[in-house]
């Protein structure tokens, strides 16, 4: 029993499941020549995608011609944000439905995007469904779109989002995951996988309080890299103890997107900090980014899963490693678990070419 519960992790029941799938093409001259204009193409190609939508009964689908990155996240109240690199969606999947084209019409798209976002009860429940219904009306529009354009590449999101103190403040309900991979998820389920990259990682937030700057920081510094420092080492001390190779520490006011190094490099721009890690190899990966001139109000900090974390039970012993430096990291910081949040997110992450 001890070693089937030490592959189990107990969240809160309060936690919020979200999905979507992300799939993109980058149309040519052939593709841009088989219509009379800009804002032709993308009409066309929305009312084909929200057709299809409609009969696999997928409610909450978008397709974005501006050539920003989709970001998603959970709240009580739907609407959308746009910043110069990113298009932010906020929405609950129980209510919230939409069908929707975004962007200019009249410019040239790098890229079209189409995301699903999913809807309805038990998200990580029927994640295998939504995939193979969004696989499907991919499948169907690769048919009806002209010239090459028709290369897809997809991605799936997954995460789970959790107040690790919510105990502490009075929640006392848990449920124990074992947080299966994706692929045998599927399988298991009737949704075979073509050949993918999958990636598993954590990621918390620090808020950076008054509390916690008034304990570590001068009131008169200018110069913040020894606070910076100071964290650093906390975190990476912990990471080591529980021997968890691959890691970042991000404190320069930018959303860390992580990537599979097989894919994608790292790289940024000046709301975005892409870290690509490899899960195959076992040497310590680790990214550590700050502006020492400037003092930012939160840290994000990510654990990546390895190839020697996946187990077939799942990653709940990963995650039960994770919560173990997340707690290490609060005690020697003296974070105060009845008063602060420290949101945390299990992600799963896999990729694949149509």
């Amino acid at each position: 029993m001890a070693s089937q519960n030490q592959h189990r992790v107990y969240i809160p029941t309060n936690a919020r499941a979200n999905q979507y799938i992300l799939a993109e093409f980058k149309p040519d001259d052939d593709f841009y020549a088989c219509f009379s204009d800009y804002r032709s193409a993308y009409q066309r190609v929305a009312r084909q995608l929200f057709a299809l939508c409609d009969d696999a009964e997928l409610y909450n689908v978008h397709m974005l011609v501006n050539d920003k990155l989709p970001i998603v996240r959970f709240h009580e109240e739907a609407y959308c944000l746009e910043t110069q690199r990113q298009q932010l969606f906020f929405y609950n999947p129980r209510y919230h439905e939409a069908h929707q084209l975004h962007g200019c019409c009249e410019s040239r798209a790098r890229k079209v995007r189409l995301l699903f976002l999913a809807t309805g009860e038990d998200i990580r429940a029927h994640s295998a469904d939504f995939h193979r219904r969004v696989a499907k009306v991919l499948s169907a529009l690769q048919e009806q779109l002209p010239g090459d354009a028709n290369k897809l590449k997809v991605r799936d999101h997954q995460h789970l989002t959790y107040d690790l103190f919510a105990r502490a403040k009075g929640h006392k309900e848990s449920y124990g995951y074992k947080l299966r991979a994706l692929a045998p998820r599927y399988e298991a389920r009737s949704c075979p996988l073509p050949s993918h990259r999958d990636l598993t990682y954590a990621r918390f937030t620090l808020p950076l309080t008054r509390q916690l700057k008034t304990q570590l920081l001068d009131a008169s510094a200018t110069d913040y890299g020894n606070f910076y420092s100071h964290i650093e080492d906390a975190f990476i001390s912990a990471c080591e103890a529980k021997r968890l190779p691959r890691r970042a520490m991000v404190a320069n006011g930018r959303t860390p997107l992580i990537r599979h190094r097989d894919i994608d490099t790292s790289a940024h721009n000046e709301e975005l900090e892409k870290l690509s890690f490899e899960p195959g190899k076992g040497e310590t990966q680790s990214h550590v980014l700050f502006d020492a001139a400037n003092l930012v109000q939160s840290i994000d900090f990510v654990i990546v899963a390895g190839v020697e974390d996946h187990h077939d039970m799942g990653y709940g012993r990963f995650m039960n490693q994770v919560e173990s430096v997340i707690k290490a990291l609060c005690n020697s910081l003296q974070v105060n678990p009845e008063r602060q949040d420290i949101n945390t997110r299990f992600y799963q992450h896999l990729s694949y070419s149509l």
